[in-house]
This record gives C-alpha cells, sequence and structure tokens, in this order.
C-alpha cells in the first residue's frame, strides 16, 4: 500500500487554490505593480546642475541602513551625481527611501523603494525593486547580506542615472 505524506506548505497551497475556485469572480486581481502609479516628470534641470540629498532610510534596523546609505553614497560619488551630504541643506531632489524584508529560513527577499521629490514636494520618480539573499529563521534583516546591499545601491544609482539623463 502507498502511504501519502504531504507537507504543510504543500496542504496549505492545495487549500488556497480550493479556496480560489469558490470565488465569486474566479478572474485573478491586477499585480500590485499596476496599482502603483509609475509615471515620471523627466528632470527638470540638466544633469551637472542637479543635486541629490538621500533622507534617512525607513523600515530597516540602523546598522543596515548606515551600510546601505555607505553604498549608495560610494556609487553616487562614482556616477559624479551631486550630492548634497549636509541635513537640511537645499537640493534640486531629495530621495526617500522605504525598505523592506520578508522570508524564511530558504530565502529573503528585500523589497525597496525610491522616490525622487522635488522641491516643491512632488514626487517626480519611483525607483522600486526587490532583491534575493539567503534565508534564516528568524528576523530577515539578519540574513541581509553587504552583497545584496551592494547590488540594491547600484541598482538604485544606475535607474537614477538613466532618469536623469532621460530628457
Amino acid at each position: 500500500m502507498l502511504k501519502l505524506v504531504l507537507s504543510p506548505r504543500v496542504l496549505i497551497i492545495a487549500a488556497l487554490a480550493f479556496l480560489a475556485g469558490c470565488a465569486a469572480n474566479p478572474i485573478p486581481p491586477s499585480s500590485i505593480g499596476d496599482m502603483i502609479e509609475t509615471k515620471s516628470a523627466p528632470p527638470a534641470v540638466s544633469p551637472a546642475k542637479a543635486t541629490f540629498a538621500f533622507e534617512q532610510l525607513t523600515g530597516l534596523p540602523g546598522n543596515i541602513a548606515d551600510d546601505l546609505a555607505e553604498e549608495l553614497g560610494n556609487r553616487a560619488t562614482a556616477a559624479n551625481l551631486n550630492l548634497v551630504r549636509r541635513v537640511g541643506a537645499p537640493a534640486t531632489y531629495r530621495i526617500k527611501g522605504f525598505l523592506t524584508a520578508a522570508g524564511d529560513q530558504y530565502t529573503t527577499t528585500v523589497f525597496y523603494v525610491f522616490d525622487i521629490i522635488d522641491a516643491n514636494g512632488t514626487r517626480v520618480h519611483r525607483i522600486d525593486g526587490q532583491e534575493q539573499t539567503g534565508g534564516n529563521s528568524g528576523d530577515p534583516w539578519n540574513s541581509v547580506s553587504s552583497d545584496a546591499l551592494q547590488r540594491i545601491a547600484s541598482r538604485t544609482i544606475a535607474s537614477l542615472e538613466a532618469w536623469l539623463h532621460s530628457k
């Protein structure tokens, strides 16, 4: 006789599939990306005259925020972006970063959003993405490596440069 053993993960997926079939409207919802407005305005000033100030990063532990801020600064400097490093100093654009991490013992995904805000307080561009790294059974931030932070910084600055030169 064949004995069938199902893992809790398989049972949960099967239950969700069963419940989805019971829905009144079986059309799947649109992706979350479709719900977020992604239009962006072209830069108002030339790349040579644009200045950027990174605001404090939100959603991640302080030590990881410090490491990511350092990586962002290094990448921006290497890309010849004009950074304003004093708190409250005038800048053409302020960049607000929001990050969160979710995962399990096998993998962790860091989701990030960087909003570029003009001097009037209007969001003119958004950079978003995700980065996967190894997992653990505790706080997902504990498994975020410096390599993952470097990749986030690299992609963010490359996207910022592409937008800045999009005129």
